[in-house]
């Protein structure tokens, strides 16, 4: 990405080379190819430098839209500072700040993340969910190894639920899930996983 720039203002992007006149001179799109970096900054084109220092994950972030300066006969794109999402529900208000009547809940990252660790127990236990149909059905045993699973994937469930609710903010629930490698060569996270059947 380009940026044309006179008298220190940045006037126009360039997504893709392209033919473009300034002044009074159609310069062709094999420019940007051929000439060097100093000959295009001497007709005024500059490269977009990206500066992504301030960009956040956007799971748990909302960021700025990036803006762009031109100083130092550079073009910089940036973000400003990112803001929080909300990690618990609220109620929503209005224009002056007054909670909607009815309630409306604006939920938070822990409720959305509760919900999709729910939904991953549910897919681990509909795996073996035929034995307890088998059981229910047939009277067939279930093997001790099935109900002990499903014992411990509820278990796991549990304390994610527990480590969950009882982040204190966004970040304490970012660190939650940031895979780290251990000494051994692992990846783990604070998190934990929930206990998966061998095939």
């Amino acid at each position: 990405m380009y940026a044309l720039v006179t008298n220190n203002e940045i006037t126009k992007f360039i997504n893709h080379p392209k033919s473009l006149v300034i002044g009074d001179v159609r310069y062709p799109a094999k420019i940007f190819q051929l000439w060097s970096q100093s000959e295009l900054n001497a007709i005024g084109i500059y490269e977009v430098v990206f500066d992504d220092s301030n960009k956040k994950d956007e799971q748990w972030y909302i960021n700025t839209n990036q803006s762009f300066a031109f100083s130092d006969n550079t073009v910089t794109a940036s973000y400003g500072s990112a803001t929080a999402k909300a990690h618990a529900d609220r109620n929503a208000t209005d224009k002056d700040g007054v909670e909607l009547d009815p309630v409306v809940v604006i939920e938070g990252l822990k409720t959305v993340l509760i919900r999709t660790l729910k939904q991953q127990v549910a897919n681990e236990l509909a795996r073996t969910d035929w034995y307890i149909t088998r059981n229910t059905e047939k009277s067939t045993a279930i093997p001790s190894a099935i109900s002990t699973h499903r014992d411990a994937v509820r278990t796991k469930q549990a304390e994610m639920e527990t480590a969950i609710t009882n982040a204190s903010n966004t970040p304490a629930l970012e660190t939650l899930y940031k895979f780290t490698e251990q000494e051994d060569g692992s990846v783990t996270r604070p998190l934990g996983e929930l206990p998966t059947l061998e095939s």
